[in-house]
């Protein structure tokens, strides 16, 4: 039990896998690890370049951003996203998109008797945020299962783990729902540039979901994934100027602030389509073999979008870990992610491991 006074967290996931990694890297063949999505593919020379271009970075950067980055990311909404009317004070960068998902709840001056509302199945983080501050995590998909006292919904589309995408419809109505009651809703689109067996994955702030008012609405976003800079922690988000502004008045305070070279790597990877698409083909690739032999193993398999394959024999989820361990593969068991008959397979791998995890899946 914690001392008094002293937060109470649960053990950090990936730290109950050692047992699992262990037999996974005694296979002869050796280790294909897929339970992380840490990218592996080098960061583009575009962009190595522009963080040695900044590399003269003397004085303290800006919490809230410098103009060439905020103006990048508002430029890059309307053109990628299709969220025009953006300004400078509607965007602010962060480091990385997991302080802002841990620590949103705190910067909105959440607490104890609030309700931190997240997807039913989700990354963990949402909940450890809530619990930070002392307010209450609810797990709930339906706005009707909102409880009272919520003050933040989380959405994230498309999902980790599960790869599902809300289209339009759905925003609208949680977007409806918020604003009944004058809650937050902060929607994580990390992996919206990965779509797969869908057209597109709509941001929050579309004005198709919001008709033109984004009061209460932010959206979440990172370039890890689409242009490799996981190391660099380069993030942004962006939305209601009233719900920007108080978090960025807490971050102020906090000195929370992006190193001025990734901001300017940030706003070059912003300003380049080019090596987002080639990296999607990667993606791509990998998932086509993956895929195909994770169904082949008899394995029902869900992905939409994003980086990860949502797998299941029906057994318990560290049944499935242990025996693809066996193979010398390690996944995530779902129970990480709230569901305890599923597991995560991700496509972050190198085409070598990728090869050999699928020939060792069909033999």
């Amino acid at each position: 039990m914690a001392a008094a006074g002293r937060l109470a967290l649960p053990e950090f996931p990936w730290d109950t896998l050692a047992a699992a990694k262990a037999r996974a890297a005694s296979h002869a063949d050796g280790l294909v690890d897929l339970s992380v999505g840490s990218p592996v593919d080098p960061t583009p020379a575009l962009l190595q370049q522009a963080l040695r271009e900044a590399t003269d970075a003397h004085g303290y950067p800006t919490n809230h951003g410098t103009p060439e980055a905020r103006r990048a990311i508002v430029e890059w909404f309307e053109r990628v996203r299709g969220v025009p009317g953006l300004t400078d004070d509607h965007v602010l960068l962060t480091v990385g998109s997991k302080e802002l998902v841990a620590g949103l709840p705190l910067q909105l001056g959440l607490g104890p008797g609030d309700v931190v509302v997240h997807p039913s199945v989700a990354y963990p983080t949402y909940d450890i945020g809530a619990r930070m501050v002392g307010a209450t995590p609810v797990r709930a998909d339906d706005p009707d299962a909102w409880p009272e006292g919520t003050k933040l919904v989380w959405v994230n589309s498309p999902s980790n783990p599960t790869g599902e995408v809300l289209g339009i419809a759905a925003l609208r109505r949680i977007v409806a729902a918020a604003r009944e009651r004058g809650i937050v809703v902060a929607s994580d689109e990390c992996y919206a540039l990965l779509p797969w067996e869908v057209a597109e994955a709509p941001s929050i702030l579309d004005p198709r979901v919001t008709d033109g008012d984004r009061t209460g609405l932010v959206a979440v976003y990172s370039l890890s994934k689409q242009s490799n800079l996981a190391g660099y922690r380069a993030a942004f988000v962006a939305g209601c100027r009233t719900v920007v502004q108080q978090v960025l008045a807490v971050r102020k305070h906090l000195g929370l602030m992006a190193p001025s070279p990734v901001q300017h790597a940030l706003a070059v990877a912003l300003g380049d389509d080019a090596h987002v698409a080639e990296q999607r083909e990667r993606y791509r690739a990998r998932r086509a073999q993956l895929l195909p032999a994770l169904r082949e193993r008899g394995l029902d398999v869900a992905s939409d979008a994003g980086l990860y394959l949502w797998a299941t024999d029906g057994r318990d989820a560290m049944a499935q870990v242990d025996e693809l361990a066996g193979l010398g593969i390690l996944a995530a068991p779902g129970s990480f992610y709230g569901d305890p008959r599923r597991i995560r397979v991700a496509l972050t791998a190198s085409d070598d491991d990728i090869a050999r995890a699928t020939a060792r899946l069909t033999a």
